[in-house]
C-alpha cells in the first residue's frame, strides 16, 4: 500500500482516495512511494489533494468540471491553489498574515518563488514553489490583504470579525512540523495525523461574522468580505491545460459561466481564465439572530504555460495583472449578492 494512499484514506473514503489518485497527474515517484516514512513531497502532495477534495465539495461548477474529466478519462494537471490571508495584529490565536500558512508550507518543502504587488486590491501576493518537484507539485499563491490601507471603519470591522480566530495547530502538530523541517520526512501514521490540522488551517477560523461588519468590508474590499465568510480556504484551484481557448469553448458549450477574457501575462507565456465564483449560502449574525445570505464562494481556474526561452522548462511564474483579473471572479459575484 503506497504512502500517498495511506495518507489520503485517513481523511477521505477509499473511493474518494482512489478517484483523486487516478484523476490527478502525480509524478510516478510520489505515486509509488511505499515506506514506513512519508517524504515531505508526498505529504505536500497529499495536502494538495485533500484541499482539492475540499474545494470540489464547496464549488458545484468545479465539481462538474472535475466529473467531466473523470468521465472522459482525462487527468487534472493541478497547477496551483490560491488563498487569502489578513495582515493585521488582532487575529485571535492565529498568526497574522501569510504566516498562518507559510509556517506550514516551509516544513513541507516550499520556498517563496516570487512576490507580486496587488496594489489595486491593497494586497500582496507571493507564490510558493516546492523545492523537490517545482513543476509537478502544485504551487501555492498566498495573498495578504493589508488592513491598514483601508478606512478606520473597515479596520474596526475587520478586527471584530477576526478577533475570535483559533489556531488548529496544537503542540503535537508543531512538534511534527519541526521534525519534518529537520528530517524532511515523518512516519506515515504521524504524517496522517498531522494532515488533519493542516487541512483545518485552510478554512475559516473565526466565528460567524456580523452582517453589518460584512457590509462595511464589502463596501471597500470584496476580497476582505470573501475572507470574512470563507477564511483561508482555497479561493480557487487551477488546472494546467494545453490549449486554454479550446477548454473555454468546451466549458461555454456546456453552459458554464466563464470569464469573458483570457488574461495574458506581459511575457505572453502565461494565459489564465476561470469560472465565475459559485454563489453559496453563508450564516451571519444580525440583531441576535442567525440569518443566511447568498455570497461568492470558490471557483476553478485554467492556466496555460509556455516554455521559457532558455529551454529550462515551462514558465512557472504568475503575473500581477493576471492575478488581479482573476480576483475579480469573486468581486463580480459579490456585486450580485441577494438576501436568502
Amino acid at each position: 500500500m503506497t504512502s500517498l494512499f495511506q495518507l489520503l484514506r485517513r481523511h477521505v473514503s477509499v473511493d474518494d482516495a482512489n478517484i483523486l489518485l487516478s484523476s490527478v497527474d502525480i509524478p510516478a515517484v510520489l505515486r509509488g512511494e511505499a515506506d514506513a516514512t512519508a517524504s515531505r513531497a508526498v505529504i505536500a502532495q497529499a495536502l494538495n489533494l485533500l484541499l482539492l477534495h475540499d474545494l470540489l465539495n464547496r464549488s458545484a461548477a468545479s465539481r462538474a468540471y472535475f466529473d467531466d474529466l473523470l468521465q472522459s478519462g482525462g487527468q487534472l494537471r493541478f497547477d496551483h491553489g490560491a488563498l487569502r490571508t489578513i495582515d493585521m495584529a488582532d487575529m485571535g490565536s492565529l498568526p497574522a498574515g501569510e504566516e498562518a500558512i507559510t509556517r506550514i508550507l516551509r516544513p513541507l518543502g516550499y520556498d517563496m518563488a516570487e512576490l507580486y504587488p496587488l496594489d489595486r486590491l491593497r494586497m500582496t501576493g507571493r507564490s510558493y514553489r516546492h523545492q523537490d518537484f517545482p513543476a509537478d507539485i502544485p504551487q501555492f499563491f498566498v495573498s495578504e490583504l493589508h488592513v491598514d490601507r483601508f478606512s478606520a471603519a473597515f479596520v474596526q470591522a475587520a478586527a471584530r470579525v477576526t478577533a475570535s480566530s483559533t489556531d488548529p495547530l496544537d503542540a503535537d502538530s508543531l512538534s511534527a512540523l519541526q521534525i519534518l523541517t529537520d528530517s524532511h520526512k515523518l512516519p506515515v501514521p504521524q504524517a496522517a495525523e498531522l494532515l488533519g490540522p493542516l487541512v483545518r488551517c485552510f478554512s475559516r477560523r473565526h466565528a460567524v461574522p456580523a452582517l453589518d461588519d460584512y457590509e462595511i468590508l464589502l463596501a471597500e474590499s470584496a476580497e476582505m468580505a470573501w475572507i470574512s465568510t470563507e477564511g483561508n480556504a482555497f479561493n480557487h484551484a487551477t488546472d494546467r491545460v494545453g490549449n486554454i481557448d479550446a477548454v473555454v469553448a468546451v466549458q461555454r458549450d456546456a453552459g458554464r459561466a466563464v470569464k469573458k477574457a483570457v488574461e495574458i501575462s506581459r511575457s505572453g507565456r502565461v494565459r489564465q481564465t476561470a469560472f465565475l465564483a459559485d454563489k453559496v449560502e453563508r450564516d451571519f449574525t444580525s440583531h441576535g439572530q442567525i440569518i443566511r445570505r447568498i455570497v461568492p464562494g470558490s471557483f476553478f481556474e485554467f492556466i496555460e504555460r509556455d516554455p521559457l526561452p532558455d529551454g529550462s522548462g515551462i514558465d512557472l511564474s504568475f503575473d500581477t495583472g493576471n492575478a488581479q483579473g482573476i480576483f475579480k471572479m469573486t468581486a463580480a459575484a459579490a456585486s450580485a449578492n441577494t438576501t436568502a
